[in-house]
C-alpha cells in the first residue's frame, strides 16, 4: 500500500484479486460518486480501507496518524461493527499518500481538529457493510442458495437453514470478484455490538512489549544522523559560517547549510551535537532581535485601547455598558505555549535518482509529500512517504511548511545518502510554531439583579490561520476565526454583545496547540462570568445556567458536572470548587475542580469531574483517556507553561524551566459521558479548554484570589494572596 496509483474501481478491486490473494473492498469519498467511472464535472476519489486476506486476515487501513488519541483502534472498531467482526482480530496499517485518503472535508491528508471519528465514521462503515454483503453473496453463490438465507458471524458466513460456515478468508477471492453494492442500509444503535463498547486499545500491546515504531526508532542501512543549528532569533539569517572546526570533530561527515540553518551530518548523534557545538556562525538576527516579553505586552495594551475587527456583535453593547447598574472592567493575558510533545520531531529520508523514501510521525501527509516532491523534483508519485507512530503530536506535526521533513529530505538530496534529522529538547522549545499570547480586554455591564446586560472582549494575537492552507476560509474581514473561536460565539445569552480581534504582528512562528484558540478563550470566558457570578452575589452554576436556556447540550452537561461533583456540598477543609464549561470540535464539556493551596502557593489540584457530550460515540473508554489526557496537558499549561523572550531569545530551555505536570501533581479523573444520538463531535482536544477556569474559579472560592495571567505559578498566588 506505498506509493499513489490511478486506476478505475473495477481495476483496483480486479488487481487485489490477482496481487492479494483476496479482497480489496474499494469505497467512496461521501462527496464522490457511485460509480467507478468520473461524471463529467464531478471528482471522485476512490478509497480502499479494508483488505480481506485467504489467510482469514483482516487489515483496516487508517488514514489519520496516531499519536495516541486512539485512532488505531476507534476507527478499526467502525469497520469491525459492520463486517462482523471481533475488532482484536483487526491489524492496522497507516495509509499511504494518496487522494484516496484525503480528508473528507479538506480535501488533503491530514489529521487535525478532533476530526478523526467524525468525518470517516460514515465511509467507514459503508465499507464493513458492503463487504458484509459481499461476502454473504459469495457464499450464497458457492452454496446455490439465496443471500436472505445466510448472515455474517465473527468472520464467518453462515447458512441459517443447515448450519453450514465459510470463513471470510475462504470466500475473500470470490467476493472480490464482485460489483460493490451501493448504499448499504448500516446497523441502528440498537443493533451494535461493538460500537459504544469500551474496547481495550490494539496499539497497546506493541507499545509496551516495544515493537511499536515511531519516528525515532527508524534505522536504516547506511544512515546518517544529522542536527541543524537553527537562528537564535526568529527570522535571523547567517552571514558567516567558519566549518573547519566542526569539520575535525571525530564522526562529522559534513557540514551543510540549508533553509533552516546549518546542517551537521554524522555517523551518529553524539557526534552530530558536538559538531554543531564546534560551529562558528555570525548571524544577522534581523528586527526581531530586540524582542521581549514584557515589552510585547504593553504593546498588545496599546493595541486594545483602538477597536479591532468584530468577530460577532448584537444589540448595542457600548449603550448598554453606559446604563448598566454594575460595570465589571478585566484583563486577561495567556502566554505562547509550546507543544513538547515527549517525543521531538524528527525524520529519515533517503533521495535518490529514481525516489525519495520518507519515514516520520506527521500530520500533514499530503503538504510533506507535495514539499519534497518539490525539493527533489520527482513526480509526486516516486515519494513514498510512510507514517510513524507519533510520539505526541498536538498540532506540532502539522506544519504547514513541513519544516522539520524538509530539513531531512534537503540534507539527505545534498549527501547522497540516506539521513535522520533529530531535534533535541532544546530545539523543540527554542524552535517556534508556539500557541499564540493574547491580550484579552473584557467588561460587562450587570442590571439590578446582577443578570449580564452587555458583555464585551476585545482580542489581540498573532494569526494562527495566516499562511496556512486554511487561511480563506478562516480568515475574513480582518478576523481570524482561530482567534474568536470560543469567544465570539459564547453561548451566554447576554443581550448586548460585542468581540472584536486585533491581528498582533507577525514574526514568531505560531501555529494551532490542541485545541487551538478554545486554549485561551475558554480560560477568558469562564473566567469572567465567574467573576460576574460573584460580583452579582449569585452561585457561579446556577448563575451560569440561567444563562443557557438556548444551549441545552451545555446546561446538560454543566448539569452533570455539578450533581457529579457533589456541586454545594461541604468540601474538606482547605479546598476549593470551581467549575467551567465550553463547547469546541463539536463537542460539549464541564469540568469541576477541587483544589488546595499550600503556604508557598503551589496549587494542588485534587479531583476533576468531567461531564462530556459528544454526540454518538465509539469506545467510552477512549474518551475517558482523552478526558484524562487533556486535564494533564491543559493543567501542564495552567499551572506551568510560558515561552518567554528577552532579546529576541527564547529562555526556555527544557523541561526544568518549561515543566509539564508530575505524576504526584496528576489529580484524580472523572469522567461521565451522555449518551446522544446526535452527530458525532470530536474528542481528542476539547477536555484541554474548561481546565485552566475551573482550577482559576476554585481558586478564587478557596482564597478569594482571582488569577487572570497564567501560568498560574506559586508567585503568582502568593502575590494575588498579598504574601509577596
Amino acid at each position: 500500500m506505498n506509493g499513489t496509483v490511478t486506476m478505475s474501481r473495477r481495476a483496483f478491486l480486479r488487481t487485489g484479486a490477482v496481487l492479494g490473494g483476496g479482497l480489496i473492498l474499494g469505497v467512496h469519498l461521501p462527496l464522490g460518486t457511485a460509480r467507478g467511472v468520473e461524471p463529467p464535472g464531478k471528482t471522485f476519489a476512490p478509497n480502499a480501507f479494508l483488505r480481506i486476506g485467504s489467510d482469514d486476515s483482516i487489515t483496516v487501513i487508517v488514514n489519520k496518524s496516531e499519536m495516541g488519541q486512539g485512532v488505531y483502534t476507534a476507527l478499526p472498531m467502525i469497520v469491525a461493527e459492520e463486517l462482523e467482526v471481533d475488532p482484536a482480530v483487526i491489524r492496522v496499517e497507516p495509509a499511504p499518500v494518496a487522494p484516496a485518503y484525503n480528508h473528507a472535508l479538506w480535501g488533503i491528508q491530514v489529521t487535525g481538529g478532533s476530526t478523526s471519528v467524525r468525518t470517516e465514521w460514515e465511509r467507514l462503515a459503508q465499507a464493513g457493510a458492503a463487504a458484509r454483503q459481499m461476502l454473504i453473496a459469495a457464499a450464497a453463490g458457492r452454496w446455490e442458495a439465496k443471500p436472505a438465507e445466510c448472515r455474517a458471524e465473527n468472520g464467518q458466513v453462515v447458512h441459517q437453514p443447515t448450519g453450514r460456515r465459510l470463513s471470510y478468508g475462504t470466500l475473500a477471492e470470490a467476493a472480490a470478484r464482485l460489483e460493490p453494492p451501493q448504499g448499504v442500509r448500516l446497523k441502528g444503535p440498537g443493533e451494535q455490538k461493538v460500537i459504544g463498547r469500551g474496547v481495550k486499545r490494539l496499539d497497546t500491546p506493541a507499545k509496551v512489549n516495544g515493537t511499536a515504531l515511531f519516528g525515532l526508532d527508524v534505522s536504516i542501512p547506511g544512515m546518517l544522523t544529522a542536527v541543524v543549528a537553527r537562528p537564535p532569533v526568529f527570522g535571523a539569517r547567517a552571514t558567516r559560517i567558519r566549518e573547519d572546526l566542526a569539520e575535525k570533530v571525530p564522526g562529522v561527515k559534513r557540514i551543510i547549510p540549508i533553509d533552516a540553518g546549518v546542517g551537521v551530518v554524522a555517523v551518529s548523534l553524539p557526534a552530530a551535537l558536538n559538531g554543531r557545538k564546534a560551529l562558528e556562525i555570525q548571524w544577522d538576527e534581523g528586527p526581531l532581535a530586540t524582542l521581549d516579553s514584557d515589552r510585547q505586552r504593553e504593546a498588545y495594551a496599546e493595541m486594545a485601547k483602538k477597536p479591532g475587527a468584530v468577530a460577532a456583535s448584537r444589540g448595542d453593547a457600548d449603550v448598554a455598558l453606559t446604563k448598566a447598574a454594575k460595570r465589571i472592567n478585566a484583563v486577561y493575558t495567556l502566554p505562547y505555549l509550546a507543544h513538547a510533545p515527549m517525543e521531538p520531531l524528527n525524520c529519515v529520508a533517503s533521495v535518490r535518482p529514481d525516489g525519495c523514501d520518507i519515514w516520520t510521525g506527521t500530520q500533514m501527509q499530503t503538504g510533506d509529500r507535495d514539499a519534497a516532491a518539490k525539493i527533489t523534483g520527482l513526480p509526486k508519485e516516486k515519494i513514498n512517504l510512510r507514517t510513524m507512530l507519533l510520539g505526541g503530536g498536538f498540532g506540532r506535526r502539522a506544519v504547514p511548511d513541513s519544516h522539520f521533513m524538509r530539513e531531512a529530505v534537503q540534507l539527505s538530496k545534498a549527501i547522497g545518502k540516506p539521513v535522520k534529522v533529530v531535534w533535541t529538547r532544546e530545539d523543540d522549545l527554542h524552535g517556534g510554531w508556539y500557541r499564540p499570547s493574547s491580550y484579552n480586554v473584557l467588561a460587562a455591564g450587570l442590571d439590578r439583579a446582577g443578570m449580564p446586560v452587555a458583555w464585551t472582549h476585545r482580542i489581540v494575537c498573532q494569526s494562527i490561520a495566516m499562511g496556512t492552507p486554511f487561511e480563506g476560509a478562516m480568515v475574513k474581514n480582518g478576523v481570524d476565526d482561530t482567534s474568536v473561536e470560543g469567544a465570539a460565539d459564547s453561548p451566554y445569552e447576554v443581550p448586548n454583545f460585542r468581540c472584536d480581534h486585533h491581528m498582533a504582528p507577525a514574526g514568531v512562528p505560531v501555529l494551532w496547540w490542541r485545541s487551538v484558540g478554545h486554549s485561551f478563550t475558554a480560560f477568558v470566558k469562564e473566567s469572567f462570568i465567574d467573576e460576574l457570578a460573584h460580583a452579582a452575589g449569585h452561585d457561579p452554576y446556577r448563575y451560569r445556567r440561567a444563562l443557557l436556556a438556548k444551549h441545552p447540550r451545555v446546561a446538560g452537561v454543566l448539569d452533570l458536572a455539578a450533581e457529579k461533583a457533589g456541586w454545594g456540598k461541604p468540601l474538606p477543609p482547605g479546598r476549593g470548587r470551581g467549575i467551567a464549561v465550553h463547547e469546541s470540535f463539536g463537542s460539549f464539556i464541564a469540568q469541576v475542580a477541587e483544589v488546595s493551596v499550600n503556604g508557598q502557593g503551589e496549587i494542588r489540584v485534587h479531583r476533576v469531574v468531567c461531564a462530556v457530550d459528544c454526540g454518538r460515540f465509539v469506545n467510552p473508554e477512549i474518551i475517558a483517556s482523552q478526558m484524562e489526557s487533556g486535564v494533564a496537558f491543559g493543567l501542564s499549561a495552567a499551572l506551568h507553561g510560558a515561552i518567554t523572550f528577552a532579546d529576541g531569545r527564547v529562555r526556555q530551555t527544557n523541561f526544568h524551566d518549561y515543566p509539564i505536570i508530575r505524576m504526584r501533581e496528576m489529580p484524580t479523573v472523572e469522567t461521565h459521558i451522555v449518551k446522544s444520538d446526535e452527530k458525532p463531535g470530536g474528542i481528542g482536544e476539547p477536555g484541554v479548554p474548561p481546565i485552566a477556569p475551573a482550577v482559576a474559579n476554585a481558586l478564587f472560592a478557596l482564597t478569594g484570589a482571582r488569577l487572570r495571567t497564567l501560568p498560574m505559578t506559586p508567585e503568582r498566588v502568593r502575590e494575588a494572596l498579598g504574601k509577596g
